[in-house]
């Protein structure tokens, strides 16, 4: 994994700078620790961060091949899983390797099939090629949208990075935030509409997308989307082919020069990557997979049962543990660790995000770090297979919006009542929601259930995945760890999307076709353990905590969230146990500790990036 940033420019010559190229690339460092390069040419100039993964030698970025007397150069962030697959086919048509990188296959790729190319990886990426014979930058991004791609127009100038600090590091880019990104913020945060960046006129290149800059403008096309049509497999055969694909996506993904590990929770998907995995290594005579979880001091006290968290995960991490005979580690985080990481999460996202939950990821895979440079994750497997509670909540089922935005009238009582005409949140929110809606891929004769049912699988997978997938992004590459997510490969995706709800929730339980594929992989009370999502930290100092950074806010005067919000609303909330925001106004996880938290976390990121608010 690694940094990208750029700049195109036909109206100035950008071979002078080098200068502005480094400041853009070394926003990056955390992505790319290893190595670092500038590409400089007339039109055309590329910075690139390295994590070495694969061929520490061959691999250097920015890349670039001459065939036919023209140049092509790549700056390229992601993994390819059908490498050798592709190299096989090019070779086969005449072309020669120097290096066994991905980023080679991935740029001759493109020398050979053009923006067609997209359509033949597997893998994760986000990567720009500068095609100096047609003088045109061409950019894509992955199917899911694991990799991100940010990229702004100023003036004649398009500005790209990995990452939104990547553009602001360039000269012609100004941290502005108008209206939308206020509503982003304050009402569809900390999830963000599909393609926008927050940042005005910043925007994020959409899963399954590419993009051509050229002398005309941007021009984007979207190369994959979910095509709905009949399942005709039975419920047998699904169960075989869902199986057979999650063992080849893991077996793709464990291909590494560097250690490689998994996060274990001991809950079905995270079981599941390991068992896999660990069968991978016995076989290749290989040691026992090193296996991670996450828990938090004094969680054990503290813990209390909810719909959204029926159990903690210690007991099921050992079992799987044993069972398959890791080598695992437990990671303990405390309460003071997680207060004092909110504002390095903030700089990471570059935009407020899931608070605790944001900065126990960064913490936890800041100590991965340390034993293993890629890791697995179970992350998408919920939203795939309709694993949440809100799936089976008839009510929430009912609602017409998100329904992991919760309390949204309760959350806009507590920003100023001029910032709440300006926004209109509840109109907003409704409005992202319609739009969401109208994406979704119907099939002729659905009954009225699997009509709806589709809609939540849909604005799931395309709203809510895609904060988890940030999430992982950030807080993992912040420390130079690359995370990788099986579930996500689009052919388990493309073939989980029209499995018909029935069959989805088979045997009466979530991800119940899930559950039937694994079956013999792992112990039944395993197979069987009811969902339970990522642990937070129960810990009352922790709401004590969120509660003093607030209050400290609304005592300073100089504070920039002042005007944006309601003080004596705020100062209620804190002066109570804030029940009315527990156990969740977002997502499963974020109550009322995780609420004062995300306000702490918008008012630090007004600050750190010197927002300039345009209303």
């Amino acid at each position: 994994m690694c940094g990208i940033a750029g700049w195109v420019d036909y109206e100035q010559n950008l071979s002078d700078k080098r200068t502005i190229l480094e400041k853009m690339g070394e926003t990056l460092a955390n992505r790319g620790p290893d190595e670092s390069g500038i590409f400089l040419s007339p039109h055309a100039a590329f910075a690139h961060r390295r994590l070495i993964v694969v061929d520490p030698a061959g691999g250097k970025q920015p890349m670039t091949r001459r065939y036919n007397n023209a140049d092509y150069t790549i700056v390229y962030n992601g993994e390819l899983y059908n490498t050798n697959d592709l190299r096989q086919q090019l070779e086969c048509r005449g072309y020669t390797f120097h290096s066994r990188s991905d980023t080679e296959v991935l740029l001759i790729s493109y020398i050979e099939w053009g923006t067609m190319c997209v359509n033949k990886f597997n893998g994760i990426f986000a990567f720009a090629i500068w095609d100096d014979r047609k003088k045109i930058l061409f950019a894509a991004r992955d199917r899911v949208g694991v990799k991100p791609f940010f990229f702004t127009v100023r003036k004649n100038s398009f500005i790209f990075g990995s990452e939104i600090k990547a553009l602001l590091a360039h000269p012609l880019v100004k941290p502005q935030v108008d209206a939308i990104g206020l509503a982003e913020i304050f009402a569809m945060g900390p999830t963000r509409t599909p393609g926008l960046g927050v940042f005005k006129d910043i925007y994020e290149l959409k899963p399954g997308y590419w993009l051509i800059f050229d002398q005309k403008g941007v021009h984007q096309n979207q190369y994959w989307r979910l095509e709905s049509k009949p399942h005709t497999d039975d419920i047998e055969t699904t169960a075989e082919k869902v199986r057979w694909l999650l063992k080849n996506s893991v077996e793709r993904q464990l291909v590494a020069d560097v250690p490689v590990c998994t996060f274990l929770s001991g809950g079905l998907d995270s079981s599941a990557l390991t068992a896999i995995a660990q069968n991978v290594l016995k076989n290749a005579g290989m040691e026992n997979i090193h296996t991670y979880s996450v828990d938090y001091v004094d969680n054990d006290l503290y813990f209390k049962a909810n719909e959204f968290q029926p159990n903690s995960d210690n007991h099921w991490i050992e079992i799987m543990s044993k069972y398959l005979n890791t080598q695992h580690h437990n990671i303990i985080i405390d309460t003071q660790q997680l207060v004092e990481s909110l504002k390095t999460v903030v700089v990471a996202r570059d935009l407020p995000g899931m608070a605790d939950i944001d900065s126990s990821l960064y913490l936890f895979c800041r100590e991965i770090k340390k034993g293993a440079t890629v890791a697995l994750s179970g992350e998408c497997a919920d939203e795939i297979f309709g694993g949440y509670p809100w799936f089976r909540n008839p009510e929430v089922v009912a609602l017409n919006t998100f329904p992991w935005i919760r309390k949204l009238k309760e959350r806009s009582a507590l920003l100023s009542p001029e910032l709440v005409k300006i926004l209109h949140p509840m109109e907003y929110v409704y409005m992202r929601y319609k739009e969401a809606l109208k994406e979704v891929p119907h099939m002729e004769g659905e009954n009225p259930h699997e009509y709806r049912m589709r809609e939540l699988l849909y604005v799931n997978m395309t709203r809510f995945m895609s904060m988890l997938l940030d999430r992982k992004d950030r807080m993992s590459m912040a420390v130079g760890l690359e995370v990788r997510v099986p579930y996500a490969d689009h052919r388990i995706v493309e073939y989980a999307w029209n499995i018909p709800w029935d069959m989805k929730t088979c045997d009466n339980m979530e991800k119940g076709i899930l559950r039937r594929a694994l079956k013999g992989l792992l112990p039944d009370q395993v197979l069987y353990r009811k969902k339970s999502p990522y642990p937070k930290t129960h810990h009352p100092a922790y709401l004590k905590a969120t509660k003093n950074l607030v209050t400290q806010i609304l005592e300073d005067p100089t504070s920039p969230i002042l005007p944006l919000i309601n003080p004596e609303k705020i100062r209620e909330l804190i002066d109570t146990d804030a029940s009315e925001y527990t156990p969740a106004w977002f997502s499963q996880l974020m109550g009322s500790a995780q609420l004062f938290a995300y306000l702490y976390q918008i008012n630090t990121w007004l600050a750190e990036y010197h927002v300039e608010i345009i209303l």
